[in-house]
This record gives C-alpha cells, structure tokens and sequence, in this order.
C-alpha cells in the first residue's frame, strides 16, 4: 500500500504561481508513474499531467507551457510547478502514483487526498 501526502495548495492571483508536492510513503517494489488531477466543481477529474520513472511527461493541452511536472525518485516525491495561473486552473488537485507491489504484481493506483487550488482576484 502507498500513502500519498499533498501539499502546496492555496489562494492565488491570476498569473500568479503555485507548487505542488506529494510524497509517496509505504510498502512498494517500484512507482512507474506519477501524476497530477484535477477535478472542478460540476466537471468531471481530469489528468493534468504525468510522468514516467523515465521521466517521460504528458500534459493536458490547457496547461501546456505553463505547468511543469517533475519527480524526485529518491524521495519518492511529484512537483508541479504552475505559473500564469488562471482563474479555469481552479479546482482540487489530485496526486496519483500508479505502482506495484512487488516485482510479479500488476499495476495499483493511489490517491491523494487532494489539496485546494483557487485562482482568483
């Protein structure tokens, strides 16, 4: 099992800045993949971005240019880094890892519990 804790949430102006972090903790044979969600009120969660153990990225088109997805593997820890925040950047920010248990298992999926991203004036 794998714990997620986030943080780096808050209020921000528009074009503002913010930075995410989520730290992995538990029991686990490898992480393959981390990333980020969102989900704002009356739509549906959607990926924001992700990246590989070979750190291989992907972004949603809407944040492209603007968000960045990083991961320190000896800390076992995702950032995103996101700047010229807008104010369609609200919502609550999911972390995920995709992992396996041991060598021989399949893939699992952990949450976060979600930290509070509001961009407003």
């Amino acid at each position: 099992q794998v714990q997620l804790v986030e943080s780096g949430g808050g209020l921000v102006q528009p074009g503002g800045s913010l930075r995410l972090s989520c730290a992995a903790s538990g029991s686990f044979f490898s992480i393959n993949v981390m990333g980020w969600y969102r989900q704002a009120p009356g739509k549906q969660r959607e990926l924001v971005a992700a990246i590989t153990s070979s750190d291989s990225t992907n972004y949603v088109d809407s944040v492209k240019g603007r968000f960045t997805i990083s991961r320190d593997n000896a800390k076992n820890t995702v950032y995103l880094q996101m700047i010229s925040l807008k104010p369609e950047d609200t919502a609550v920010y999911y972390c995920n890892v995709k992992y396996k248990r041991y060598s021989t298992s399949p893939l699992r999926d952990s949450w976060g519990q979600g930290t509070q991203v509001t961009v407003s004036s």
